[in-house]
């Protein structure tokens, strides 16, 4: 269904461009109309599902089809623990980004995935964006039991879910579940597209309580 649109989609601009270089319309105007719906479908079928959306069923689609762009792909497979892939998608994106910079945050989030926190600290010093570095920083932290100093990190994090979604881990280990809950209920609400996707399955495993009532 979702293909036999974009195809409609498509042939419809086309189309429609046609009609307007063959009747002399100014050529200005025509590639205007053109990149202006390239820019929408791109919107639509791109940006909207991978940062805007709230439905998780629209995100999984999107990421279910995006096995070609592995730095995408890997998202979806972590969150559903696809233990047979994981490391075959990790290794597609290693030997794309031979950077160690485009390598870190995927490094790291495939170390939590494995618990592995030996792989994540030595990943962090390479993150390139202060956000994910101090995530990544708070949950070494957290997993190290200075859970004092992990709640000061994190405070540096601008992106509200991320806070939300560590204070959440940070009140698990703690043993306080119903705090845990309203900072995994915060996470959510303040996430879209794919970080809302990842959050979501992990909750649904460890606080299934906390996307009970989500909006």
């Amino acid at each position: 269904m979702r293909f036999r649109w974009q195809v409609t989609f498509y042939v419809a601009v086309f189309l429609l461009v046609l009609f307007m270089s063959i009747n002399g319309y100014s050529k200005i105007l025509t590639i205007g109309i053109g990149m202006g719906a390239a820019l929408i479908a791109f919107i639509i079928h791109y940006f909207y599902p991978l940062a805007l959306e709230k439905r998780m069923d629209r995100v999984e689609s999107f990421l279910r089809d995006q096995k070609n762009t592995p730095e995408l792909y890997i998202h979806y497979v972590l969150a559903n623990r696809l233990e047979n892939e994981s490391r075959m998608v990790l290794e597609q994106i290693m030997s794309k980004h031979k950077r160690e910079k485009a390598q870190a945050v995927y490094k790291a989030a495939y170390g939590v995935y494995r618990k592995d926190m030996n792989d994540v600290r030595k990943a962090v010093p390479y993150i390139r964006f202060s956000d994910y570095r101090a995530y990544y920083e708070t949950i070494l932290l957290s997993e190290d039991e200075k859970c004092t100093q992990a709640r000061e990190c994190l405070k540096s994090i601008k992106k509200r879910w991320m806070r939300s979604a560590l204070l959440a881990e940070i009140e698990i280990k703690a043993g306080h579940r119903e705090t845990a809950i309203k900072h995994a209920r915060e996470a959510i609400n303040a996430s879209r597209g794919v970080h809302r996707y990842v959050l979501h399955k992990e909750y649904e495993r460890k606080l299934p309580e906390a996307i009970a009532s989500v909006s």
